[in-house]
């Protein structure tokens, strides 16, 4: 009972982040200059024409009612007429019919896009799998090479090795990601091309004229790497910082005392102990990475959530913008979800409450 509980008061909690973010973002959005009726219906477009889409989106009214009509689009439980056009709109199922209008249970509706009339839902699942290939090969690449480097750090603490690896980590988490993409896509993917074979953009799959559909895992290092700095950098201080807390404690040094292998002291014993708040803080970055990929993608050309919807921001694409805020925002509760989940499986002494 306390374990769903906590999962009911952790979907409670993340329904309000996601509201709140709901809210600024539509305010926010809604005063920025630009027509969006004029950019679907085209410079061209008669009077009526531009009424009908006003009509159609809500727009004529006013702004803390087209809020509500969003809202109740978006929420998976809402109110709407029942009507032949609504159901194929919406698609729901009907739980009461008040005569005119019913309480439906559907899937959240997010609008279609200003620009490309496509169905927002559509748009972003076919590039989140590219943000999700990019931040999992960024969290694969932070999580290895962390751990390795903060094990190596805290066997020789104080050393020219030590001090190197902290000063590198400091350097990498005070570099904004953005900048160190710009400088690995210009260093690796441009002066070095030749040597690395790397080029500055690419997709996870490109089209072959003789072969079809390739994978082509090269064009994800760079990116990957360079959203995967920021993480490692503080995997290896952590891990570092926990494995001198762990080597210190008494029963490594019982362990020493017993004659134990060096490898299998440091292995077994110590790094098993030391992970627990690596492991913890490796999956809660995974959410940040989501986001963080944003700026990543736009600098190599990448195809994912964050290069679309920075386009979208550019063209004033609101239905866009709203669906990918929810969709990361969504995306943060879970994950934050199973981190509590994962912290209390891995410490016993941290209870669900």
């Amino acid at each position: 009972m306390k374990f769903i509980g906590f999962i009911l008061s952790r979907l409670g909690h993340g329904l309000l982040i996601m509201l709140g973010v709901l809210v600024v973002v539509f305010f926010l959005f809604n005063v920025l200059p630009g027509d969006p009726v004029a950019m679907l219906a085209g410079q061209r477009s008669d009077l009526s024409t531009r009424e009908a889409i006003t009509k159609d989106l809500g727009l004529d009214k006013p702004l803390p009612a087209q809020l509500l009509y969003y809202i109740n689009d978006v929420s998976p439980l809402s109110v709407h007429e029942d009507t032949e056009a609504n159901q194929q709109k919406y698609e729901y199922s009907t739980i009461v019919d008040f005569g005119e209008d019913a309480l439906v249970w559907k899937t959240p509706y997010l609008r279609r896009s200003f620009q490309s009339n496509k169905s927002v839902t559509d748009i972003l699942l076919d590039h989140f799998p590219g943000t999700l290939w990019l931040a999992v090969a960024a969290m694969l690449i932070a999580t290895v090479f962390g751990i390795l480097f903060g094990v190596l750090a805290s066997l020789k603490p104080h050393s020219t090795l030590d001090h190197t690896l902290i000063t590198t980590s400091v350097l990498g988490i005070s570099v904004p990601s953005f900048v160190a993409a710009i400088l690995i896509a210009i260093t690796f993917g441009f002066y070095w091309s030749d040597w690395t074979g790397l080029s500055l953009t690419g997709q996870l799959y490109e089209i072959d004229p003789f072969e079809g559909k390739e994978l082509k895992l090269r064009n994800l290092l760079l990116p990957a790497f360079a959203l995967g700095i920021r993480p490692l950098a503080v995997i290896v201080q952590l891990t570092r910082s926990s494995m001198l807390d762990v080597m210190s404690q008494d029963y490594i040094r019982t362990a020493r005392a017993k004659g134990l292998n060096r490898s299998k002291v440091i292995v077994n014993h110590a790094l098993k102990n030391a992970l627990n708040p690596v492991v913890t803080a490796a999956s809660g970055w995974m959410a940040s990475l989501m986001a963080g990929a944003f700026f990543i993608e736009y600098i190599f050309n990448w195809k994912g959530l964050g290069s679309v919807t920075i386009q979208a921001v550019q063209n004033l694409d609101f239905p866009l913008v709203m669906g990918a805020t929810l969709f990361v925002a969504f995306l943060f509760v879970l994950i934050n979800i199973f981190v509590d989940l994962l912290y209390a499986a891995l410490d016993p002494r941290v209870k669900l409450d």
